[in-house]
């Protein structure tokens, strides 16, 4: 991980809100597939720093996100907001190892914990809408598809489903975002975080990290256990979900293919259609 100096914009806001990081500092990228994120070393001391999108993501908004880590300040769930300013916010570093694959498998009870924590804490404000979401995407994209166009109007006509519960989600849970944190398991990297249906967060874990049905049926029957809810009900509404989350993954990296030209995310997009 090659480091960098700290441009200007976060020298700055570390200087005005962590006046004893005195000595120069240097700035280590982490991979991810926005790139928006790298750690501050300075001295002794470390931050994560999250920089806002020079082009615009739908939904992606530091402030909300600064707003959404405050409010779950007092959880233990997520890093601390220390300061935000124009291009950048600052965070807490948390420090441990993200998972494995396997290890992801193997902590499930360590995680529906977690999840059944994070459901429970008081709604942000922020309500996470997929239709406004979606609408936004195939505005922003410059190469649109028939099958795009109709699966749209398709999902327009039935309307979100209604809510089974509503709670915080965090909307981006991977073993990539779960620290192996010495207090236990911690999510990181919250910039899609809002409020919404508890069954839309399991239809995106079990979407996005290719759960096999064995694997499906065991997540959602120790969820419903664990929240005391009717497993065929939520393994109902999780279905209903999934055709708005194959359409928002295959929306996201169509735009940020068009943005970045990586053609990894070209890739991704590709399949993501075969898909649709």
């Amino acid at each position: 991980m090659a480091a960098s100096s700290i441009d200007n914009a976060l020298q700055a806001l570390i200087d005005r809100h962590l006046p004893a990081a005195l000595s120069a500092g240097s700035f280590y990228p982490l991979n991810g597939l926005t790139g928006l994120s790298g750690k501050v070393v300075c001295g002794q001391q470390s931050w994560l720093a999250r920089r806002i999108p020079p082009q615009p993501i739908p939904f992606i908004s530091r402030r909300r996100e600064w707003r959404l880590l405050r409010h779950l300040a007092l959880s233990g769930l997520a890093p601390h907001a220390l300061a935000i300013n124009q291009r950048w916010l600052l965070l807490q570093w948390l420090p441990g190892e993200t998972l494995s694959q396997t290890a992801f498998l193997a902590r499930q009870p360590e995680l529906i914990a977690l999840l059944t924590q994070l459901h429970h804490q008081p709604l942000s404000g922020y309500r996470l809408r997929l239709l406004p979401l979606l609408h936004h995407y195939w505005q922003q994209c410059r190469q649109r598809n028939p099958r795009w166009l109709r699966r749209l109007h398709q999902l327009a006509r039935q309307g979100e489903p209604t809510p089974l519960r509503l709670g915080v989600l965090h909307m981006d849970v991977h073993p990539g975002n779960l620290l192996a944190h010495p207090e236990g398991l911690r999510l990181i990297d919250w910039e899609y975080a809002a409020d919404g249906d508890i069954a839309l967060e399991l239809a995106a874990i079990i979407g996005g990290n290719e759960l096999n049905a064995a694997q499906r049926t065991a997540l959602l029957a120790d969820y419903a256990e664990t929240n005391r809810l009717d497993l065929r009900a939520l393994q109902r509404q999780v279905r209903r979900w999934q055709p708005w989350l194959q359409l928002l993954m295959a929306s996201w990296y169509q735009l940020r293919w068009e943005q970045s030209g990586d053609p990894a995310l070209h890739q991704l997009a590709i399949t993501a259609w075969r898909q649709i």
